[in-house]
């Protein structure tokens, strides 16, 4: 057992290049493990950043230099973020407050529906079983009242690091602009010579990278516009709370669309019941979720699509567990990056006849 262990080792491991990898791999994901939340508006600033490279080097290729380039685009993505912040959370702030207060009369209707099925399905529901969980559910309320409370008095005290995080992370995003070959050169200077195939990792993951940010921000803008015309349109209560909620579903793969048509079945069942608009809303619903599914997700992320959905559940699942928002955020590209290190490793390379005999 121990030569096989050895040799396994050998042969993985002989390259030095293989090495500088594993170490900086293993580095990296330790220092966001135990660093995560002190390097927060660092990896905020970092993806923001990605985001906004592509105009800054639009504006570079028409003339501008890299400082005005960096500015000017600062400039108009605060002005941007102002905008939503001013006058489209506040909206969304107040929806959801009234949703809040409105669900304990939800609720109250639910349950009393609930207690007549066994009167109108005797042979299918059960009193007791109808009971036992309307007294679960009400319950659960009680329990999830104190922890509201308890959540906005916790917001109260982060308002604070709020706002130093709007100070701090745009100047991040400004030097990491203005100074990005800078940065680069003086990373380089700390790492080994040895190198190789993590400068061909990285390459491949920089790009995948660059192009997945952009195409979630898309995504996001994209999905939550399309479901608030829809809901708009169709008179649902809460239209801009529950479109935007739909777009940043989209963060989960599979799990976020799953969960997110919940609240949007239950408002629309609460202000129609059992009827014919709630018909047409659910049936319009399910044609954006399609059209997104089938046309919008593969067009975006048309390099994500050779991973399969369990790889990606897991990768939600893991990293979301290890790193929370940001890992749930980067998990395809971390998927993507195990996958491309796997392949990249030397003696892992497999030919097409092994690979198709599976």
């Amino acid at each position: 057992m121990l030569n096989v262990l050895l040799n396994w080792y050998r042969r993985r491991f002989s390259d030095p290049n293989a090495v500088t990898l594993f170490w900086l791999l293993v580095g990296g994901f330790a220092v966001i493990y135990f660093y995560g939340d002190i390097l927060a508006p660092v990896l905020a600033a970092l993806v923001i950043a990605y985001l906004l490279e592509w105009f800054v080097q639009r504006l570079i290729k028409i003339g501008l230099g890299r400082s005005s380039a960096t500015t000017l685009v600062l400039l108009v993505f605060i002005g941007l973020m102002l905008l939503i912040g001013f006058g489209i959370l506040p909206a969304v702030f107040r929806q959801g407050m009234t949703l809040v207060k409105t669900g304990p009369v939800m609720l109250a209707n639910g349950t009393e529906y609930l207690k007549k099925l066994p009167q109108h399905y005797p042979d299918f529901f059960d009193a007791s079983l109808v009971d036992s969980i309307t007294a679960v559910i009400q319950d659960r309320l009680v329990n999830n009242s104190g922890v509201l409370v308890s959540f906005s008095f916790t917001s109260l005290m982060n308002i604070a690091v709020v706002l130093v995080y709007m100070v701090l992370v745009p100047l991040l995003i400004f030097f990491m602009l203005k100074d990005k070959e800078h940065l680069l050169l003086m990373m380089k200077r700390f790492l080994p010579n040895n190198r190789e195939l993590a400068n061909r990792v990285w390459l491949e993951m920089n790009d995948q990278i660059t192009n997945y940010i952009r195409g979630k921000v898309i995504h996001i803008l994209a999905v939550s516009a399309a479901n608030y015309v829809v809901f708009a349109f169709m008179g649902i209560n809460y239209a801009l709370l529950l479109g935007i909620s739909v777009g940043c579903s989209v963060l989960i793969p599979y799990i976020g669309a799953v969960a997110v048509t919940i609240p949007v079945t239950v408002v629309a069942l609460f202000q129609w019941g059992l009827s014919s608009d709630f018909a047409y809303l659910m049936l319009a619903y399910a044609i954006v979720q399609t059209l997104d599914a089938n046309i919008l997700t593969p067009l975006l992320f048309s390099e994500t699509m050779n991973l399969h959905p369990i790889a990606i559940i897991l990768a939600v699942l893991v990293f979301g567990g290890l790193w929370g928002f940001w890992g749930v955020f980067f998990a395809i590209p971390l998927a993507t990056l195990v996958k491309a290190v796997v392949n990249s490793w030397p003696g892992s390379t497999r030919t097409e006849a092994s690979i198709g005999s599976y």
